[in-house]
């Protein structure tokens, strides 16, 4: 068997030492590493930058920890539910096939419906539809009581629409909230450190849900009665700490957040009043229109659904995987894999903080979908349990590394007055594929060929992007010697020769005039 513990351990300094090298910390006693500091200045004008710095480094630590406070507890209450759904449908003596199913309707309320409920978000203001996802996953952690399929099927369409709206009203109103308070340049380090707390809170979820499935036994509220249908206890444990977590949220989220809106065109579409402006039809139809439009938009919402479904299809694939790898009868401790997996994907989004100090994201971004990429390959080639553990984890610091590099480039590439509707829209491929992983019986090895394929796609995505910015932001002398280069369309030549050009946000609203 791999040496999981050993692995555990080397995560860990892994994780201290890129964590300690992404701080504050790292400035003050870098020298002890034989760097040098930098001679601080007397100057009156260094004063004043020093002391409009201090202030916005305050302003910066409310805003960031504002945040976390309830983003932080909406991971919670997901984690707490993530790996108890299976078994609590199994214990109600539902079969594989309609199990199977409770999840596919779960994948397609997220396509359908939280994509429409999901793009009204920038119209109707983000904080309204953080509360409003609070209600709803909380009364789809209501559900879960019932031992009645017809209404676990309500429970897993709540879900669904709960997940359109945790993976795109809170980003959104983070990246208009750094836009208020002028804190732009700080948003990088906001998703790291968002990605950071999102790994603790797994470690954190797994071991509580751990001891309390462990507390009691699922059984009825009514022991008398065979035909009750209200079960309370054992597995249903995590979901009650996600509902009461859910509650804390709302409440959190009502006094410590401001609303914040999409911006909205000065110009209403002609023929359009502006209650049809919003409907939910008509904002997921201009999301499309402006996704289909701009190729970098396009290119961003195929760079999400591949990583994304490649990594849904991991969380589906590695547990077969170590089986098959691992001598019968032999006890898999799944527990410090998991926390194992979480540790690298904590070291990662440090990583990713200390890099992106020196190169631009989009850099960065394409040297980890290389490495993701190589480590699937990795995964699908390996015969040993050892190896394939340590592409796996390889992958999960990728994972790490992933959603701070997409956070910050989706919030420069997607116009902010459609921002939710349109990150709702990214969502749509990314759940054809999970449903197609699904529905299919791919062997593991089968399963990560395809993910190299899709990451392998992704990775020339991501380096056509930043071509494609490369050009925005060039002088006009240079464009010329670019426009010979693949991917370098005439609507991208004319916007980098605008007077006027300042990247994706002026060519959005140029398109908005010619609506």
């Amino acid at each position: 068997m791999a040496p999981y513990t050993a692995i555990f351990g080397i995560a860990m300094v892994i994780n201290v030492a890129l964590t300690f090298r992404s701080s504050n910390y790292w400035n003050k006693y870098k020298y002890l590493f034989g760097y040098q500091e930098v001679a601080s200045t007397d100057s009156s004008s260094g004063d004043d930058a020093q002391f409009d710095s201090a202030s916005k480094e305050g302003t910066y630590k409310s805003l960031l920890v504002r945040y976390l406070i309830v983003y932080l507890l909406a991971a919670l209450s997901d984690w707490m539910q993530g790996p108890y759904v299976y078994e609590l449908y199994s214990s109600y003596g539902f079969s594989k096939h309609d199990i199977a199913v409770l999840f596919v309707a779960g994948f397609g309320s997220s396509m359908l419906f939280g994509s429409f409920i999901g793009g009204l978000a920038d119209s109707c203001g983000r904080k309204k539809f953080t509360l409003l996802f609070s209600l709803i996953y909380a009364l789809s952690c209501v559900t879960k009581h019932f031992n009645d399929y017809n209404i676990l099927m309500v429970g897993r369409i709540l879900g669904g629409i709960a997940t359109s709206l945790l993976f795109s009203v809170f980003d959104s109103w983070l990246i208009k909230a750094h836009a208020k308070a002028e804190l732009t340049s700080h948003l990088s380090k906001s998703f790291s450190w968002m990605q950071y707390g999102n790994s603790c809170v797994a470690i954190f979820s797994g071991l509580l849900a751990n001891k309390v499935t462990s507390m009691n036994k699922l059984h009825r509220t009514n022991t008398e009665d065979e035909t009750s249908l209200f079960y309370v206890g054992g597995l249903l444990n995590p979901f009650d700490i996600a509902l009461v977590a859910l509650i804390v949220l709302g409440v959190a989220a009502y006094f410590l957040w401001e609303e914040n809106y999409g911006e909205q065109n000065k110009e209403p579409v002609e023929g359009e009043t502006e209650s049809e402006n919003t409907t939910c039809l008509n904002v997921l139809q201009k999301a499309y229109t402006t996704t289909m439009r701009k190729t970098e938009i396009f290119y961003c919402g195929l760079v999400c659904s591949l990583f994304e479904g490649s990594m849904y299809i991991f969380v589906f694939m590695w547990t077969p995987a170590i089986k098959n790898l691992t001598a019968s009868g032999t006890v898999i401790p799944f527990g410090l894999i998991f926390s194992t997996f979480m540790v690298f994907c904590m070291a990662g989004s440090s990583l990713f903080a200390t890099l992106v100090q020196k190169e631009s994201v989009g850099q960065i971004g394409v040297k980890v979908f290389s490495v993701a990429t190589i480590s699937f390959l990795l995964m699908a080639i390996s015969t040993s349990d050892t190896f394939t553990f340590c592409a796996f984890n390889l992958f999960e610091m990728c994972v790490g590394m992933y959603f701070p590099i997409m956070g910050t480039m989706k919030s420069s590439i997607v116009p902010e007055n459609q921002r939710a509707a349109i990150y709702n829209l990214f969502r749509i491929p990314l759940n054809f594929i999970v449903l197609f992983s699904l529905l299919t019986d791919l062997t593991p090895a089968q399963s990560f060929v395809l993910c190299f394929i899709m990451l392998a796609v992704a990775t020339y995505l991501m380096y056509s992007i930043n071509k494609l910015q490369a050009v925005k932001s060039a002088p006009k002398e240079e464009v010329k010697d670019l426009e010979s280069q693949s991917l370098i369309t005439t609507e991208t030549k004319e916007a980098s020769l605008s007077p006027d050009s300042t990247g994706v946000s002026s060519a959005v609203d140029a398109d908005d005039k010619l609506d």
